[in-house]
């Protein structure tokens, strides 16, 4: 399939004026638009606008909330707990996130727990606000309203993919991971499902708990599941990590699977530390460029052209992009067409690719 290749100063804008014309304000719809297109950017492609047209139908039928503030539930200075109020989830980690910053800077580390969050999008997308800063962060989600991941040893699902995201920096290039404690996503497998095609492994268990590489297997009655991170073989070390962003994100704040649905969302977990709290930024930025640079100076395995630290080949797309153009998936645009024309947002200036 072709990819068509478009301005990120273009889709930042038609984002943009699509949340706005669906009645988001202005700020919140810029940081929205920006942490999507900052997906496709790092080259996550089922977590960047992708996603705008399951927002844009949130808010259309009120499960996404455009008005309002967050509460603070609890504030100790170091931790704090949000009640998201169903806001835009990109919106409410980026204020998280500069919350955090600050308490960091004043306590050392700083930890913002928000509950009944709306979908907050790629986690990688967040990382390096905090890295460019000299600090680590940690960021967690879950989603109480779903269930596709399934226990190790079982055959139903009981928790989502629950991804693990965390940065910190270097002399170089900050080092960011973002790991899924599933063998595969929800979103791949929709993607997979939709166009029948497969996926590369055995990642998921039918309905029968039967390991295979076919979406569909999550898609009958009873539905199949998704394995956790190792798989058949090693699949109880993602299993209890998934366990843990359980705890840390919908556990700590109150509000998750022994509640009602209120529909698709999330719990977060977000924590940023300050390096000169402890030992010190240069002490710390000694150690982690000595960890990147004897990492990239092994030796690699047949087949590989080098060792790559985590996030390294999306920073470098980034790069690419960012001067050549953000190569979106194809069934993008036209899933977003609709909404464009429902809302009366002309896609003109997107019309030529570059």
């Amino acid at each position: 399939m072709t990819e068509p290749t478009y301005r990120q100063t273009d889709l930042l804008s038609f984002a943009q004026r699509l949340l706005e014309a669906a009645g988001l304000a202005a700020d919140r719809a810029a940081i929205v638009a920006e942490v999507l297109v900052e997906g496709d950017l790092l080259g996550h492609t089922t977590h960047g606008l992708a996603l705008l047209p399951g927002y844009l139908n949130a808010i259309a039928t009120g499960g996404m909330a455009v008005h309002g503030e967050w509460e603070t539930v609890s504030d100790r200075g170091a931790s704090v707990l949000w009640d998201g109020r169903r806001l835009p989830g990109p919106w409410l980690v980026v204020q998280a996130i500069d919350l955090a910053l600050e308490r960091a800077a004043l306590h050392g580390t700083a930890t913002v727990v928000i509950r009944r969050s709306h979908h907050i999008a790629c986690l990688a997308a967040y990382l390096a606000r905090v890295t460019s800063r000299g600090m680590v962060v940690i960021l967690q989600s879950s989603d109480p309203s779903v269930a596709s991941v399934a226990p190790f040893g079982g055959t139903r699902a009981f928790i989502t993919p629950n991804p693990i995201a965390a940065g910190f920096p270097t002399h170089g290039d900050p080092v960011l991971l973002d790991v899924s404690t599933s063998t595969t996503t929800n979103g791949l497998t929709g993607r997979l499902r939709n166009e029948g095609r497969t996926l590369d492994h055995r990642w998921l268990l039918d309905a029968n708990g039967q390991p295979t590489p076919n979406p569909a297997a999550l898609f009958t009655d009873p539905p199949g599941s998704i394995l956790p991170l190792g798989g058949v073989d090693s699949g109880h070390k993602g299993y209890a990590l998934g366990l843990l962003v359980e705890a840390l994100t919908a556990a700590l704040g109150g509000f998750g699977r022994a509640d009602a649905s209120e529909g698709w969302g999330a719990a977060v977990f977000l924590q940023v530390i300050d390096p000169t709290a402890f030992g010190g930024l240069n002490a710390f930025l000694r150690q982690t460029t000595w960890l990147a640079e004897a990492a990239r100076a092994t030796p690699p395995v047949p087949g590989m052209d080098a060792v790559r630290l985590p996030g390294a080949r999306g920073l470098a797309l980034r790069r690419q992009q960012l001067i050549e153009g953000v190569r979106l998936y194809p069934s993008i645009m036209p899933a977003l067409a609709p909404w464009a024309e429902r809302l009366g947002v002309p896609a003109t200036d997107m019309d030529e690719a570059i």
